[in-house]
């Protein structure tokens, strides 16, 4: 089996979807906007800085710390891996979020 070209992009998706089945998911990879830093000099890795957007009912009840906690603990591995996750920004809704969200979007204009 050949190897995938964005494994770590590949966990995140993964473990996301299994653990929180999310009713969506967006997954940006941005560390090329970061290759320049100092901290990433010298690593080779293609895959360091993420952006994600989850919609999950799993969050429900959950305030925005714990919900970070929830992913950063799915992703233990790889945050913690040398030359892995080195940054993962992360934005979390409940459907009922999400919809309110996309209404005063749609008000907006």
């Amino acid at each position: 089996m050949a190897q995938s070209m964005t494994p770590m992009e590949d966990a995140l998706r993964t473990k996301i979807t299994e653990a929180l089945k999310p009713a969506s998911l967006e997954i940006f990879n941005d560390s090329h906007k970061h290759a320049h830093h100092k901290a990433m000099q010298g690593v080779t890795s293609r895959e360091t800085h993420f952006r994600v957007y989850i919609t999950s009912s799993a969050f429900q009840g959950k305030m925005q710390l714990a919900r970070h906690r929830m992913v950063n603990s799915l992703m233990k591995d790889e945050l913690a891996k040398e030359g892995g996750i080195h940054a993962l920004q992360l934005t979390t809704r409940t459907p009922e979020e999400d919809e309110a969200r996309q209404q005063s979007e749609a008000a907006k204009s």
